[in-house]
């Protein structure tokens, strides 16, 4: 069938984070200002409709009436398996599949499984926030292996600093995250086949998040780490339907462990947590029948962030912005305005109001970034831009007649 991600759905009063988690979201301190106008596009989930095949298993299994604990039925490992053979050519066996209701839980267990208080964790800033919390809340130590940015707005990873820390003694962990956000980087066979030869050598855990890795633009490919690695038992790997399929409401990630003694420490750790019969259902119907919905949602997104890029360079051509390999996330770089940090935000959140993600949380190297999620129906993401845009006209206009004159004189 033909989806309408044109259609913008009214998510208010559905219990929508983004959309109804106003006094949540100012606590957070993400704005100062949420009302009945606010855009928000700071969090990865989708304004966009689910497939067709989800919303029947969704409405066969309400029509059961009855929801009670739940056990893994084989179509649920089946389908986990299919999907990754056919999708990245990854054969996953089905003892190394563990459930856990989110990828950020299954990070801190990891973190707490395989790590002691005091050892340090690598990570490449900017990065998703809460790798830190991760790290610093379970009383770990970031080793912050920061990604190189060129002019191009190209990231790219320091190996030779990585390997110095990957070799420092109190060092244990590394929690890589392909596609990369917020950056979109995708990681190619050569980089991965590096981290993981590094890692392998200094005795250093490697916790994959590789949820976007569906979530890809056309022209690229995704290579799941394991694949690359001489040996699989230093990795473990996060895989969801949440990001691909919109579906993060219903707590769904697959660990792949391959080495059977860090699956039962991880699985000693996590301890018993049953699916809800929602989550079974939604992930077979997705990765059984969703393929078709992915292929039009992907289109959906490549074409959206070709409207964005094009959309800046007319009427904000200061901001600069790199398209993504990976994610539908963009990383804005608005540091051409010469403003601070806290100006750039008062204009988008508090005048704009427009809710985007200020690049500091994902660390100092994100201090004149903005991470926006562009996961909407196009006319929202116009509308926001619109504002935006307002709110720089000033600026814009003066740095227009600047360069009108810079071209002037360099004509005479």
């Amino acid at each position: 069938m033909k989806y309408n991600f044109d259609e913008v759905v009214n998510r208010r009063n559905t219990y929508s984070l983004k959309w109804d988690g106003g006094d949540l979201i100012k606590t957070m301190g993400y704005t100062e200002r949420y009302d009945y106008k606010t855009i928000p596009l700071f969090t990865a989930d989708m304004d966009l409709p689910v497939p067709q095949p989800l919303i029947d298993a969704l409405h066969k299994t309400v029509d059961h009436r009855i929801f009670g604990y739940s056990v893994f039925p084989d179509t649920y490992f089946e389908s986990i398996q299919h999907w990754f053979k056919k999708r990245h050519n990854w054969t996953i066996n089905r003892e190394e599949i563990v459930y856990c209701p989110g990828t950020v839980h299954a990070l801190n267990i990891a973190v707490q499984a395989f790590t002691k208080p005091g050892e340090g964790i690598i990570i490449q800033r900017p990065v998703y926030p809460p790798f830190t919390v991760s790290i610093e809340g379970n009383g770990r130590v970031v080793r912050n292996n920061a990604l190189k940015c060129d002019v191009e707005r190209y990231y790219s990873i320091d190996f030779d600093d990585f390997e110095a820390k990957a070799k420092e003694e109190n060092t244990t962990m590394f929690i890589l995250c392909n596609p990369h956000n917020p950056t979109g980087r995708i990681l190619s066979y050569e980089e991965l086949k590096k981290l993981s030869d590094i890692c392998e050598e200094n005795n250093v855990m490697i916790i994959a998040d590789e949820i976007h890795g569906d979530l890809i633009r056309k022209s690229q490919k995704f290579i799941p780490i394991a694949k690359v690695a001489n040996s699989t038992d230093h990795i473990i790997t996060c895989t969801a339907i949440n990001k691909t399929f919109n579906v993060a409401g219903l707590h769904c990630t697959n660990v792949i462990i391959s080495n059977p003694e860090n699956r039962k420490i991880f699985n000693d750790t996590k301890g018993m947590q049953l699916p809800s019969p929602f989550t079974i259902a939604a992930l077979i119907a997705v990765y059984n029948e969703g393929e078709e919905w992915l292929e039009q949602i992907t289109e959906y997104i490549d074409d959206t962030i070709k409207y964005v890029k094009n959309f800046l360079a007319e009427k904000m051509p200061t901001v600069k912005v790199k398209v993504p390999e990976g994610t539908y996330v963009l990383w804005m770089d608005f540091s051409g305005y010469g403003l601070s940090a806290q100006e750039i935000h008062d204009r988008i959140y508090k005048k704009a109001n427009v809710i985007l993600e200020d690049g500091h949380l994902f660390g100092i190297e994100g201090k004149d970034f903005q991470r926006i999620c562009i996961s909407s129906p196009r006319p929202l993401i116009k509308e926001a831009l619109a504002r935006i845009a307002f709110e720089f006209q000033d600026i814009e206009s003066n740095n227009q007649l600047e360069r009108e004159y810079i071209n002037e004189n360099d004509r005479l």
